[in-house]
């Protein structure tokens, strides 16, 4: 037996179609069962984002239809997810790459230490990608991007943004909580705060740091005393030593 829904004689003119690469933004067109394509502007895996296990919670043959689905499908959903949420972002911020590009950074640290402190990763990549969604509403609205606005303005946008994607409830709520408070650490925080704390100080330095780089000594204060979590200090390190002199 074949679900309808993976079968192609049931198809409408939809399921074929395009969406972005969430690294570069290209084109890219899927069948509706194609688990992955390869993006031909830049080589990145795109995972397909209309895959719903919705219907795995109640339909009687879900053991068999998921058992033949790719290993590597099965595996990746947390990579669904965060590609739905990278695509989310690129869209809300539209033309302004500098911006994109900064949380595209923010999330490539955030990967590499969140995975070294075992953090929530789902959790870790929508904040990362998500941290400074409400910088357009504060210089909109205030003509500012101030810390303090920016988290005013970030968690509704951000909870919009994840609701439409389908996240559940207990993810958005942190994720919104991180948001409204990510530059100001609390006194007790969790590892995923810190994990996208340390990530956007690395970003945020190293953007500092190649147009006036620091003198050794001062480098050393900041990665002492300035990040969350060993991983993150450690990562800093290998990246921020490298423009010590330039």
């Amino acid at each position: 037996m074949q679900c309808p829904g993976q079968d192609s004689r049931y198809w409408s003119g939809d399921d074929v179609f395009e969406t972005e690469c969430p690294r570069c933004g290209h084109s890219v067109e899927f069948f509706k069962d194609d688990s992955r394509r390869k993006c031909r502007n830049c080589g990145h895996q795109v995972l397909n984002p209309r895959i719903d296990y919705g219907c795995a919670t109640y339909c009687p043959y879900a053991e068999q239809c998921l058992g033949s689905l790719p290993p590597e499908l099965l595996a990746g959903r947390d990579d669904l997810f965060k590609d739905k949420v990278a695509l989310a972002m690129r869209r809300y911020f539209g033309a302004d790459e500098r911006r994109i590009r900064h949380a595209e950074d923010v999330a490539r640290y955030a990967l590499e230490i969140g995975r070294l402190e075992k953090g929530d990763m789902a959790v870790i990549m929508a904040s990362a990608y998500l941290h400074d969604i409400g910088i357009k509403e504060a210089e909109r609205k205030f003509r500012s991007t101030a810390a303090r606005y920016q988290h005013a303005e970030g968690p509704p946008i951000a909870r919009d943004l994840l609701e439409g994607l389908g996240a559940e409830s207990g993810l958005i709520d942190e994720v919104c909580d991180i948001i409204g408070h990510h530059h100001a650490p609390r006194e007790a925080e969790t590892t995923n705060f810190k994990v996208l704390y340390d990530a956007d100080l690395i970003v945020n330095l190293e953007e500092k740091y190649r147009e006036a780089p620091p003198a050794a000594e001062k480098l050393e204060k900041v990665l002492t005393g300035s990040f969350l979590t060993d991983a993150g200090r450690r990562t800093a390190g290998s990246v921020l030593v490298k423009l010590v002199g330039k």
